[in-house]
């Protein structure tokens, strides 16, 4: 079945555009879920099931989270660790001519 392009209208062709995006993502979705079964069935064969083979049989560590470096004195509730973007608080006190120092913990 052969498609002669150079005759469709500008509209034809983003409408078979369209088409084939649609059935690009449908035929994705189909294969993963052929995959997923297949993977399935194959850890089934050596006795597992295909999340026990997904993970290295550890519970995966949590982060330990960071101590705040920093507290609002105006509201001791809003601290900061000093990691990722200031926060507000941290910018309106820098711009009243707070020095940094002054808000540690």
């Amino acid at each position: 079945m052969a498609i002669d392009l150079e005759k469709m209208s500008r509209k034809e062709l983003l409408e078979l555009r369209n088409r084939v995006e649609k059935a690009l993502k449908s035929a994705e979705t189909r294969e993963r879920k052929e995959a997923l079964k297949a993977a399935e069935k194959a850890a089934a064969e050596f006795g597992f099931s295909l999340s026990e083979l997904s993970s290295d049989g550890t519970r995966p560590s949590k982060a330990a989270k960071a101590k705040p470096k920093y507290r609002n004195p105006n509201d001791p509730s809003q601290t900061w660790t000093g990691r990722g973007r200031k926060p507000q608080w941290i910018h309106d006190a820098l711009k009243s001519g707070t020095d940094i120092s002054d808000l540690e913990i």
